[in-house]
């Protein structure tokens, strides 16, 4: 039996990303059917956080139907972040927002890149996301 994708869809401000829960499980051709997917909408897959992340704004059924509209067969779940006091960035392009709305992407370019005083700041919201 062919396990299906299982999707753990989290939408932020500007984005959404996706943890891949059973990537391990899945068959080669199901992974290139996934990395297809978001390469077509100009995202990143991370083989390492079993994730990927697009930057486009999209609500999760949204998700769900065009998922369905090219033929990806997978589970989806809606992951609803918990509300409460987020710091915001003061810094770049992003200065302003809060961290838990910026793309996956981002974070990781500045876990290896940033160097000043909101490096604590980016390492946990990182831990948060498991990435």
């Amino acid at each position: 039996m062919i396990l299906k994708p299982h999707f753990l869809f989290t939408r932020y401000k500007n984005s959404f990303s996706v943890k891949v829960k059973n990537l391990e499980k899945l068959t080669v051709a199901q992974i290139q059917a996934i990395e297809e997917f978001v390469r077509e909408r100009k995202g990143v897959f991370d083989f390492n956080a079993y994730s990927f992340v697009i930057q486009k704004r999209l609500e999760f059924n949204a998700f769900a139907a065009l998922l369905k509209s090219v033929n990806l067969n997978a589970f989806c779940e809606e992951n609803i972040p918990e509300e409460k006091f987020y710091k915001r960035v003061g810094f770049g392009q992003y200065k302003g927002m809060r961290y838990d709305e910026l793309p996956d992407s981002y974070l990781q370019w500045l876990k290896s890149n940033y160097r000043g005083y909101e490096k604590e700041d980016i390492a946990e919201e990182l831990k948060k996301r498991n990435l």
